[in-house]
This record gives C-alpha cells, structure tokens and sequence, in this order.
C-alpha cells in the first residue's frame, strides 16, 4: 500500500536497542566495541566505546576509551562524542578529548543511517590518516589525569 520511495522511520529507542544488541554481539575484528555505560539509564542516552589503535601507527598496542552520548534527538542528530583517554588528533579538541563535529567529517555529515559503530570504526581509521598516523601522542592516562594537570598549581617554598 505505500508509495515507492517511502521509507520507515525507526523510533529512537527502537534504533539504540538494535545497536545494543549489535555492540553486545562484537564488530569485525574486535578492535572496537561500544555498550551502554548505565544500563538502568532507560533512555539509553549514555554510552561506552573502546578502540585498540591500528597497526603501524603511534596508537598500536593503546586501548583508547570514548563516552558517547545521545540526546533525545539521536539518530536525526550525532551523538556528542568525547575520548576520555587522552589522544591526539586533528579532529579532537585536546583539553577535553570532544570529537570536534568541524573537524571530524561523519559527525559534520551526518546522517540519520549512521550508527556508533560508524563512528568508532571511522575514528580508528582517521588514526591511521596522514596527518595523525605518526602525531606525538601524550603519556597513556584518562581524561581524569588530563584534568587534573591542568588544574596544577606550581607552588614554591622557601625555607
């Protein structure tokens, strides 16, 4: 009965439960995986991604941790998507780890058929670009640590 060019809209909650049981299940080779960070969080809004860095760049051998966060109007808009291992990339605003969407071409693109496993097999691949492949990377350590060599003080005693 519908007319030819017509497509179904998945509701929200619909779409992340598909990609829970999809990041539940393991993607490809196993060098990125992503869950939910809470799951008595029933809106499904806070999550989990983890990428092993890709051979024969600066990031081989790290295991990098993301937070991924989809507001109410997830999928029609892109997650906010934050490292919370420090990292560094052109795309990646370095004192707060955000995926900046200017600079990061899917989350500027995007498009309602993307998905978070999109995103971190995209930004797995953005690490073996050019311009980030051999990037000096910061001592391995969470965002955490980031904060809290920001907040140092430098402080002198005389005695």
């Amino acid at each position: 009965m519908g007319t030819e060019g017509s497509r179904v809209v998945v509701p929200r909650n619909f779409r992340l439960l598909e990609e829970l049981e999809r990041g539940e299940k393991g993607i490809g080779d196993g060098t990125v995986s992503y869950g939910m960070d809470d799951a008595d969080d029933i809106y499904m809004r806070s999550w989990t991604g983890t990428i092993i860095g890709p051979h024969n760049t600066v990031h081989e051998g790290r295991i990098y941790q993301l937070k991924l966060y989809c507001d109410e109007d997830y999928p029609d808009k892109p997650p906010t998507v934050r490292f919370h291992t420090r990292i560094n990339m052109t795309c990646i605003n370095r004192e707060t780890g955000v995926v900046e969407p200017g600079l990061f071409p899917m989350l500027a693109n995007w498009q309602r058929e993307y998905t978070m496993e999109d995103i971190l097999t995209s930004l797995k691949k953005e690490m073996s670009a050019p311009q980030n492949r051999k990037l000096n990377q910061p001592p391995e350590g969470n965002a955490d640590q980031r904060m809290e060599q920001k907040d140092l003080v430098p402080r002198c005693l005389i005695l």
